[in-house]
């Protein structure tokens, strides 16, 4: 019987595009808000032991935090995944120190190609674990003006209004 209810589970699941055991830690909410996205892309993460203990207890924030592309290399900057509690002596790490994220070179002479010829900037939009391992979702981004804000603001409350005068007309129909 629970093993009927975990498959009916994972199938539906796979229907919304959703893998089962992926859960988000951190999200960055006002990265969508602030940025038009050009692109994502989903990168591992170097951490020590006491990191991934912290941040499987759902303690980080990325809502400051930003990449570059430093030597060939890619790093998360700003980003603050607070020590873990039980963490004493040599196991504590520092919780704001640089990460190094984990994607392929091509990818990475991509992103660096890209952000040299025009204004863009990595933004990280979450950071979750899938099948035991922390993955972050990174976005290629170009920065929005104030102008711009506003026009997504508004847009955004007519599709809810159209939205929510539709609700209405099949409800009462």
């Amino acid at each position: 019987m629970a093993q009927a209810k975990r498959t009916k589970a994972k199938r539906e699941a796979a229907r919304e595009g959703v893998r089962v055991g992926d859960r988000t830690v951190a999200s960055n909410r006002r990265a969508r808000h602030d940025y038009d996205i050009l692109e994502t892309l989903e990168c591992g993460m170097v951490l020590t032991g006491s990191e991934v203990k912290s941040l499987r207890e759902g303690r980080a924030q990325i809502q400051d935090a930003y990449a570059r592309v430093d030597g060939g290399e890619l790093w998360l900057y700003k980003s603050h995944i607070p020590p873990w509690s039980f963490a004493v002596g040599y196991g504590a790490h520092d919780p704001d120190r640089k990460r190094k994220l984990l994607v392929h070179r091509r990818q990475i002479d991509d992103l660096a190609g890209s952000m040299q010829s025009q204004p863009l900037t990595l933004v990280p939009l979450s950071l979750y674990f899938t099948e035991g391992r922390a993955k972050l979702s990174l976005a290629l981004a170009r920065g929005r003006k104030l102008h711009d804000k506003r026009h997504a603001i508004a847009e955004r409350d007519a599709k809810r209004e159209v939205a929510r005068v539709v609700r209405n007309i099949e409800r009462y129909s």
